[in-house]
């Protein structure tokens, strides 16, 4: 633990406990010395109580490069993975090594530590840890075991046998899925799984990946937070997933991701455009597909003052009030900033989510004074329809602007129900480039679509489905025959340049756990079908 010190000597110690854990954690990782049995885990948590503080305080800090701090972080996880012989062990030092970084990044914020003495110890650690064998010659005689930490970057043929990676036999590799197939977005749940099902298929009857057969197995939460996380561990210890692809949601994904990390656990292409699946540096097991939710909005409303020539106080925001509305939020207060104009200003009206009342919204828009030409819309299918239905007579004209998240198939077929006039001209941004086109990856697509779900038209969510599951088999390809979590973590931190035939290449690294920033435009017309719209 810290002890709270007078400022002078807080401002010492942690330059000595930078030099502490640079020996330790140097030696644990290139594994020159053996600590007797049994000792392992409790060298390891000696070494997260060197290492946790001098991580927390870097991170606290901005200017201190986060690749600098991600490195030490992958070393520590490196010797967790061989520090621990059980789960519960590795679960331990997990939340241990949180805990020390917590009261790290309580130096600098509580202003016991400035960031230059936070760059320093940083510093100070890697150098010792960088250091050539001669400098090492006096080190403490502990490690953690065999000199296997490194097994993530050594060659696939050296690994432990797959047979021992949960999730994984000789023939089969098992993932898990958490979508709503009850609620207001099941429908958004039905089509993700079809997209993810049919590339899964597609690879399977080429032969699988490595000679090993995908296998999808999901669960409901209905799209509601409460039920989340024992749907995840559903699949967790009873299915015995190997890792998560495409789960839905945001509210959803908060709850999610923090079991999977604690885990170890691969959480791949959630469908949210979310900040809880996009922090600085990335979760090590946390893989997005998608732009962010901020980046599409802050498209649309460039789009609306650029192109279509509103003003920004003429636009407002209608928006669920929860972090998938308050994402979406974030980049028209963005977009606001850079074009002029105070966040101060936007106007925000919300309805509660998995629900469509929209009536409280629509009536706050009404005591505005300044007329609404547009609506930055960050809604599920139903709500959306809803308000689209209620405010096109209120307000003569608007512009509803929507982004990927409304599922747009289905916000189309919602609308034409209503009539081709609520359709026609309502425009969504959308993350994969339209179904109607011809590049290579969509017309794989929908020969996948035809063969493995008939019937089931092109549809923009399956399509992501699809396109996720298309990079992680690539991964799963590349990662070779031999693999586990960690050796498939740096196999996708290494892509770089991946092309699918989608116009636009996709790529991982270190510090880039998002494959794409591309976003298309898309806009109903009178018959319900989407045409392109160029958004810049």
């Amino acid at each position: 633990m810290i002890d709270v010190l007078p400022q002078k000597a807080a401002a010492r110690r942690p330059l000595a406990h930078a030099r502490v854990a640079a020996i330790l954690l140097a030696s644990l990782v290139a594994g020159e010395a053996v600590a007797a049995p049994g000792e392992n885990v409790s060298v390891a948590r000696q070494l997260g109580g060197r290492v946790g503080p001098i991580i927390g305080a870097a991170l606290a800090c901005r200017d201190i490069a986060r690749p600098r701090i991600q490195a030490i972080i992958e070393k520590f996880q490196l010797v967790i993975r061989e520090a621990a012989s059980s789960e519960a062990d590795r679960d331990e030092l997990t939340r241990l090594l949180d805990r020390y970084v917590a009261e790290g990044r309580g130096l600098v914020t509580s202003g016991r530590m400035d960031c230059g003495g936070a760059d320093r110890q940083l510093a100070d650690l890697e150098r010792s840890i960088a250091a050539p064998p001669p400098a090492r010659a006096n080190l403490p005689a502990v490690s953690i075991g065999p000199a296997t930490a490194q097994a993530a970057t050594v060659p696939a043929q050296l690994l432990p046998p797959a047979g021992n990676v949960r999730g994984v036999t000789q023939s089969e590799i098992k993932l898990g899925m958490v979508i709503p197939y009850s609620g207001p977005v099941k429908e958004s749940g039905r089509l993700l799984k079809i997209g993810v099902e049919a590339a899964f298929n597609r690879a399977n009857e080429a032969g699988g990946v490595n000679g090993r057969m995908l296998k999808l197995v999901t669960a409901d939460d209905g799209y509601d937070p409460a039920r989340t996380l024992d749907a995840m561990k559903l699949l967790y210890e009873k299915e015995q997933v190997f890792g998560y692809i495409s789960n839905f949601g945001s509210a959803t994904a908060a709850v999610a991701i923090p079991y999977a990390l604690e885990r170890r656990t691969l959480f791949f292409a959630p469908y949210t455009g979310a900040n809880v699946v996009r922090h600085d540096p990335p979760d090590r097991y946390v893989f997005n597909y998608r732009p962010s939710y901020a980046e599409e909005t802050d498209a649309l409303v460039h789009y609306l003052v650029k192109m279509r020539r509103l003003h920004p106080r003429q636009i407002v925001v209608f928006a669920q009030n929860d972090a998938f509305g308050d994402a979406g939020f974030a980049g028209v207060a963005k977009a606001f900033r850079t074009l002029g104009a105070s966040d101060n200003s936007i106007v925000r009206v919300n309805y509660p989510r998995n629900t469509v009342e929209v009536d409280d919204a629509i009536n706050q828009l009404k005591l505005l004074k300044i007329p609404v030409k547009a609506v930055v819309m960050l809604a599920t299918t139903r709500a959306a329809a809803k308000f689209i239905e209620k405010a096109q007579g209120v307000f003569p004209g608007v512009i509803f602007a929507n982004i990927s998240a409304v599922a747009g198939s289905a916000l189309a077929s919602e609308l034409m129900l209503l009539g081709p006039r609520y359709a026609e001209g309502v425009i969504v941004s959308q993350t994969v480039p339209g179904v109607s086109g011809y590049s290579s990856l969509v017309l794989e697509y929908k020969n996948a679509l035809a063969k493995y779900a008939p019937g089931e038209p092109a549809d923009y969510t399956s399509l992501e489905g699809y396109i996720a599951a298309s990079i992680l088999i690539e991964g799963l390809k590349r990662a070779g025959p031999n693999f586990d979590t960690e050796q498939l973590v740096e196999t996708l931190e290494n892509m770089r340049n991946i092309d699918l035939g989608l116009g636009t290449q996709l790529g991982f690294g270190r510090a880039e756990h998002q494959a794409s920033h591309k976003i298309w435009g898309t806009a109903l017309d009178d018959s319900g079908i989407y045409q392109p719209v160029e958004l810049e």
